[in-house]
């Protein structure tokens, strides 16, 4: 595979995987001194890969659960962040300007503060209550942090009694981080061969429903208009007709994401419509994945990481045919604002 370390990959997953046990742990503690809300607050891309463990949440569960842009905490703080809050931080550099921001004023507050970084020597690493590093870089954190943040929310859903068997959960993804290299191989192919395909397009509608909403969104934002600097359209399935369906006709592309949760009937209305306007969809589904040992139930759960491990083939691909490497910005983090 191009640009790609199996073993190195295969690592930073089963890592993630691996806080399994002390996740649980913390979340039993923090359920037994009186925790009564979960937020999660990711600054940029990174929090949209805490919204498929969210909404597994609310759909099971009355325990609040979820999200705020830290940078608008600061400023207008929503009601209930107090002792008996608990807020995640995820932040790949351990070092994210708004999210150390959000931590000092948590801490103000006595808010109890858990943070998933990928670098231990950084400020929301050592100084959050609780800490989970697992060492990651750019073109594999998106598996780990869905994977970290499902768990910390099945977790919170086993104590409390709301949903699943945690420890079979568990045992199947212990698995993944092998099978999906075997995705990335299969899938190999086509993503050189899509990359080819749109390497000159300059814009893209991504679209997809349920857990694989967050990843079409991400995608589109963070790969293509961040790092790749294509313009694209992310739009829920649910809202697709509600607007972005006027800009569907010949030659407008069309990326849909299909997941395998009970919101897949939306993609499915998407697909038979732009498919009669535009000769240029492209669907990416999670159910022509092989993932041997992988039960219904989990391969639900885990749809937009499977997703995130074919869509870095892609990426992979495009850096180079486009000569644009993934790590070439012009303003993010390079002046100020």
């Amino acid at each position: 595979m191009l640009n790609f370390d199996k073993d190195r990959f295969v690592r930073i997953q089963s890592g993630a995987v691996s806080i399994a046990g002390d996740v649980r742990d913390v979340m039993r503690k923090l359920l037994s001194e009186g925790i009564e809300r979960l937020y999660f607050m990711g600054t940029g891309g990174v929090q949209l890969l805490t919204l498929p463990a969210i909404e597994l949440a609310q759909r099971h569960s009355v325990f609040p659960v979820s999200w705020q842009y830290p940078a608008q905490v600061v400023v207008n703080p929503p009601a209930g962040l107090d002792k008996k809050a608990l807020v995640v931080i995820p932040s790949l550099s351990g070092t994210t300007k708004e999210s150390v921001q959000l931590l000092s004023f948590l801490k103000q507050r006595g808010v109890r503060t858990l943070s998933l970084t990928g670098h231990k020597d950084t400020p929301l690493a050592q100084d959050a209550d609780f800490n989970f590093t697992n060492f990651a870089e750019d073109d594999t954190s998106s598996e780990s942090f869905y994977l970290q943040t499902l768990l910390i929310v099945l977790a919170l859903l086993a104590e409390r009694g709301d949903y699943g068997d945690y420890d079979k959960i568990v045992a199947e993804l212990k698995q993944l981080p092998k099978l999906l290299v075997d995705a990335k191989e299969a899938f190999e192919p086509k993503a050189a061969e899509l990359a080819a395909t749109i390497k000159d397009e300059t814009y893209h509608i991504f679209t997809g429903a349920g857990s694989v909403w967050p990843e079409a969104h991400y995608y589109g934002m963070c790969i293509l208009e961040e790092m790749q600097w294509i313009r694209t359209r992310p739009v829920h399935a649910a809202d697709f007709f509600h607007g972005t369906l006027e800009l569907v006709e010949p030659g407008v592309s069309v990326f849909l994401f299909k997941g395998e949760d009970a919101t897949r009937p939306l993609g499915d209305r998407v697909e038979n419509f732009v498919k009669r306007y535009s000769d240029k969809v492209r669907i990416l589904d999670t159910a022509d994945v092989k993932l041997p040992g992988i039960s219904g139930e989990v391969r639900a759960l885990i749809s937009p990481i499977v997703l995130a491990t074919l869509l870095e083939r892609l990426s992979a691909h495009l850096e180079v045919l486009r000569n644009h490497p993934l790590t070439t910005r012009r303003y993010y983090k390079r002046v100020e604002y």
